[in-house]
């Protein structure tokens, strides 16, 4: 595949594959509960894997340990020695009873948050990517925007993102972007392989026509797509709610055996793993409009993830594994 994917219209380059970081939040606050605390020599080892694996975004967020996560990450890089050019780093604003000035407004903590990168904010600034993560500000969509809009215009982020907008939120946030002469660079959404919403509401559609990169979050499916849990590795040893999905329960794994079976058969044929097969799916379906952001809780998952930037599949792959995802997706949609 491609080296690097342009990401929408931006000046952004980025991996195909790149790391989210949800997993940095250090177990703290409501949406950092979600994951075991890890410990800063792994996060460090996870960085450093990914980069030398190929990777070369960081996708974190406000609302990730309420800071935690992008501390951390910035920590790492900074313990790494990571040059600032190599990498970009993407974060987002939590929008939950807040009107769009508090875009601008909370901007300085986010800038402090990753702090310990050290750069020349002549140069670039320390926030590439700057996403609204949901739809539930209190302000309208195009006053986001042109909040969002002001900062790459100020030279304080250089793109901008939107992420969980259905089809008429980005075509709103995205036109009043074009106004200002600022493009909607991303719009990140649930993706995988059994998770195709997106092809069906029209924002996979409406993404094409305008131009706006999709950033797929949760591509393995929570982990379904490894194949490990249909292997015998129990659900109930794992933190956080996934245990309760019903596409882990015993139901859901039969469900989902052929699909697994399918992507072991590609895997051997390529030389790797049925996870890598699935990531590589995700980024190569749609040409260039497409990455994805695994997340990884070890250096070896993080080597795993990049390594999938090495697999190149055949149009009779993608297109077989596409109407396998379908099936097994379809099947999942009858169990609930």
């Amino acid at each position: 595949m491609e080296k690097t994917y342009q990401l929408g219209e931006s000046e952004l380059e980025v991996s195909a594959i790149g790391l989210g970081t949800w997993q940095f939040s250090r177990n703290t606050g409501l949406a950092g509960k979600y994951w075991k605390a890890l410990p800063q020599e792994t996060v460090v080892e996870i960085v450093r894997a990914s980069l030398e694996g190929g990777v070369n975004w960081f996708d974190t967020a406000e609302v990730y340990g309420k800071g935690a996560s992008e501390e951390s990450l910035a920590e790492a890089l900074a313990t790494i020695g990571a040059q600032r050019s190599d990498y970009i780093i993407a974060d987002k604003w939590f929008p939950a009873f807040r009107t769009a000035g508090s875009i601008r407004k909370t901007f300085p903590a986010r800038e402090w948050a990753l702090s310990a990168i050290v750069v020349d904010p002549a140069a670039r600034p320390n926030i590439d990517l700057h996403q609204i993560h949901q739809p539930f500000s209190l302000s309208s969509i195009d006053k986001q925007a042109a909040e969002m809009g002001h900062l790459v215009k100020d030279g304080l982020v250089r793109a901008v993102g939107v992420s969980n907008f259905n089809e008429r939120r980005m075509r709103q946030a995205h036109e009043r972007l074009a106004a200002m002469g600022v493009p909607l660079a991303s719009n990140q959404m649930q993706y995988s392989l059994i998770d195709r919403e997106i092809e069906r509401n029209g924002v996979l559609d409406a993404a094409k026509e305008l131009g706006v990169s999709i950033i797929a979050y949760s591509p393995l499916a929570q982990g379904v797509l490894t194949g490990r849990f249909h292997d015998g590795e129990d659900i109930k040893h794992s933190h956080g709610p996934r245990k309760w999905l019903g596409r882990f329960k015993p139901r859901g794994l039969a469900a989902t055996r052929p699909l697994i079976d399918r992507l072991r058969a590609v895997a051997t044929d390529h030389g790797c793993t049925p996870a890598q097969v699935a990531l590589a799916w995700t980024v190569q379906m749609h040409g260039t409009r497409m990455v994805a952001i695994p997340g990884a809780s070890s250096a070896s998952q993080a080597s795993s993830n990049a390594a999938a930037l090495k697999v190149q599949l055949s149009p009779e792959e993608l297109s077989e594994l596409d109407q396998a995802g379908r099936d097994t997706e379809r099947i999942l949609k009858k169990l609930r």
